[in-house]
């Protein structure tokens, strides 16, 4: 009271305040005829928080807590458990009615593989920028690898995570499942750095998760029905998209690996015709063929 020169009401008013909103552990003392901050178990004093937020920026921390939530359950729980219960301790206090956010905030995974155990690792190495050794089973060849890497970053891409690296084994640059990677060790060597204009080159230019400069563009034609979805839908980054005259969508996309696009391709069936390359349109008529002889003749 003497140092802040107020009233004792306002000291309590204060203390009350210090507990509720900024999580002070106060407790009252009777023996010291006062109150006093609790003891914590590794001895260190509680320090106000230095940072401070506004409701609508609460309201932001929420939403991005339970977007990462359902974005990957459990990835990250018990590293956020402190920060989420906190958050919805400042959220009850200012009574900005949020308590529903998780129920109110839906994401619905398609095609979702689970996340392998060695995220964590993989992710603290790709942010402390160290080397990585782990096992790699590869889908494609069926082949079971050790790999050395310096990893780059970590991509959510069609809600799966791959972990964009450069190999020493091959000596360039690779993508690879995060699901399909086991017994991760971080190594104590630094991880060779590659600048993130070739990273954008090589895993950007493509055509989905293929890496590798793209070296040809598809030329796709979509019917005046499909249309109507395709024309705001984003393939590729450098897409260019124009309105026919009669009322098609033609859609011309940088590729340079087939695969991903042929099943893109494929999934609009009879509404879409590859027009160009020839060779992608020879891929697409013998993915359909397949197809078709899969169910015999009627």
């Amino acid at each position: 009271m003497e140092k802040l020169n107020c009233s004792k009401a306002t000291v309590y008013r204060l203390i009350e305040l210090m507990r509720d909103f900024l999580g002070a552990p106060i407790e009252s003392d009777p023996e010291l005829g006062g109150f006093r901050y609790v003891p914590t178990p590794n001895g260190r004093a509680y320090e106000l928080p230095g940072l401070w937020f506004t409701a609508q920026e609460l309201q932001a921390l929420m939403v991005f807590d339970r977007l990462l939530e359902n974005l990957e359950p459990g990835l990250l729980s018990e590293h956020l458990a402190p920060f989420s219960r906190r958050l919805a301790e400042l959220l009850h206090n200012k009574r900005l009615g949020l308590s529903e956010a998780a129920h109110r905030i839906h994401l619905v995974g398609i095609a979702t593989r689970p996340t392998s155990d060695s995220f964590r690792v993989l992710a603290g190495a790709t942010l402390q920028c160290h080397r990585l050794k782990f096992a790699y089973h590869s889908r494609g060849k069926d082949e079971k690898r050790e790999r050395l890497v310096s990893p780059q970053r970590l991509t959510r891409y069609r809600d799966n995570w791959y972990l964009d690296a450069w190999d020493h084994q091959r000596n360039d640059l690779r993508s690879f499942a995060v699901d399909r990677i086991t017994r991760a060790i971080e190594q104590d060597e630094a991880a060779e750095e590659i600048p993130i204009e070739r990273l954008d080159e090589h895993f950007a230019s493509s055509y989905g998760i293929f890496g590798g400069k793209a070296n040809k563009t598809a030329v796709l034609v979509f019917s005046r029905e499909r249309a109507r979805w395709v024309a705001d839908e984003r393939w590729h980054p450098q897409q260019i998209g124009q309105f026919l005259t009669d009322g098609r969508y033609e859609l011309r996309i940088p590729y340079r690996d087939a695969r991903e696009l042929i099943m893109d391709v494929l999934r609009h069936g009879a509404q879409v015709e590859v027009v160009a390359p020839q060779g992608l349109r020879e891929e697409v008529r013998r993915a359909l063929r397949a197809a078709m002889d899969s169910y015999g003749e009627t």
